[in-house]
């Protein structure tokens, strides 16, 4: 037998959840006939109802766009960034403030992986479940902020950068999504602010992930705060992935101070060598100001009525709903005495699936420990981003019918 030269690693949680479902329908999540509540990717095709544009249909390439890419982005791709973020949240940074990935989550993946080793990161409890894998294989230092029914899974600002009384001198990093993944709670407005402003204070920072920043109204980012960002530690995630409807062309980006920008691009020089021109190509024409002033506005309207139409059909099944107003998921609880693991097993039969709370969990061991029991097994992600306004009925019928038998078998 061979002796591997790898060292194991688990998939995320989302993927542990596809290949069980695949085991047990058949195929794949995805493919005709299935349901994909659990998956985590909005619409690809234009928002007609609600005015969305048209998705770009071809780029132009030129022969400079076969030679290498610069490390730090296409140089376009930047200023296209720079123009949106300055013109939508009057914002002052320069494209020296931009630094391309191939997605958003290589983007944190290098944040963490360069984290110097005195500074702890802070994370609620509930989170992306990507962050925990992200955090076991750059062997970040981090603790947990408790997310609970009692602080409608919306912890105050300060929580997040408390320390004890002998940890004063500790630099605090705290990973925030926002709007938030899984629960959709969003900080913006005045809560933002002071978010920010605790964050450029000394031995502080943030790492804020906006990939949900348009499904919120209005769109949100922390960029619109911040009022010395070359003298922070802040790094703002965005991407094409989830309000440009493109998760496909894999662009994403990091916005920090141009110190922090220049480590980032000194890593891409050896460790990523840049991303594909053609994608960021692709992503300069979804940037473009009159189609992204479209996009923003179709996103959220399209959006909001999503979650409002999904949100009260729960609550008229008896679900509890803990969801915010940002975000294209549902954030639930099932009635004491049911699992959501559970019910997805009975839900994968049907060829539908959801999310276990389980994997968004930042508290659970990132070995899969079965002896663990989280303290969210009632709750689950309903994701709504990926559904056709047509589907919405059959969706829920389809719901409706396997969480009665089940609550029927279950509670009596």
């Amino acid at each position: 037998m061979m002796n591997a030269f790898l060292s194991h690693v688990p998939p995320m949680g989302i993927y542990e959840t596809l290949y069980a479902f695949r085991d047990t329908f058949g195929s794949f999540m995805g493919t005709e006939g299935t349901h994909p509540w659990s998956q985590g990717f909005p619409l690809t095709s234009q928002l007609k109802k609600f005015g969305g544009p048209e998705l770009p249909k071809s780029i132009d390439i030129t022969w400079e766009d076969r030679l290498y890419p610069k490390a730090w982005g296409h140089p376009k791709l930047r200023d296209a960034i720079v123009e949106y973020y300055n013109t939508q949240y009057r914002s002052t940074i320069t494209a020296e403030n931009v630094m391309i990935f191939s997605g958003g989550r290589p983007g944190i993946y290098t944040v963490l992986a360069f984290l110097k080793k005195h500074v702890t990161v802070r994370i609620g409890n509930i989170e992306w479940p990507a962050y925990l894998d992200i955090m076991a294989q750059t062997k970040t230092n981090y603790e947990i902020v408790p997310f609970t029914k009692e602080n409608n899974f919306h912890p105050k600002n300060r929580e997040y950068f408390s320390r004890k009384n002998s940890d004063k001198e500790t630099s605090i990093l705290p990973i925030i999504s926002n709007p938030q993944n899984p629960s959709g709670q969003t900080r913006w407005g005045e809560e933002l602010r002071e978010l920010i402003e605790i964050a450029e204070q000394p031995k502080n920072g943030l790492l804020l992930d906006e990939a949900y920043e348009m499904f919120h109204s209005p769109s949100v980012s922390g960029i619109e705060f911040i009022k010395d960002l070359d003298n922070s530690n802040i790094f703002l995630s965005g991407a094409c992935t989830k309000g440009l409807q493109s998760p496909g062309i894999r662009i994403g980006w990091i916005i920090a101070s141009k110190s922090n920008i220049e480590i980032l691009a000194n890593y891409s020089s050896f460790g990523m060598g840049g991303v594909s021109h053609p994608s960021q190509h692709y992503a300069i024409k979804l940037l473009n100001p009159s189609r992204v002033k479209k996009a923003r506005k179709a996103v959220e309207e399209h959006y909001n009525w999503q979650r409002e139409r999904y949100g009260k059909a729960f609550k008229e099944m008896g679900i509890s709903v803990y969801t915010g107003n940002g975000g294209f998921y549902h954030w639930l609880e099932l009635p004491e005495g049911m699992t959501s693991n559970e019910l997805n097993k009975r839900l994968f039969k049907r060829g539908a699936a959801i999310l276990c709370a389980f994997d968004c969990d930042m508290g659970r061991p990132h070995s899969k420990d079965p002896s663990y029991i989280t303290p969210y097994a009632r709750f689950f992600r309903f994701s709504f981003g990926p559904l056709l306004p047509e589907t919405f009925e059959a969706d829920i019928n389809l719901f409706s019918e396997v969480y009665e038998i089940y609550k029927e078998e279950a509670l009596g």
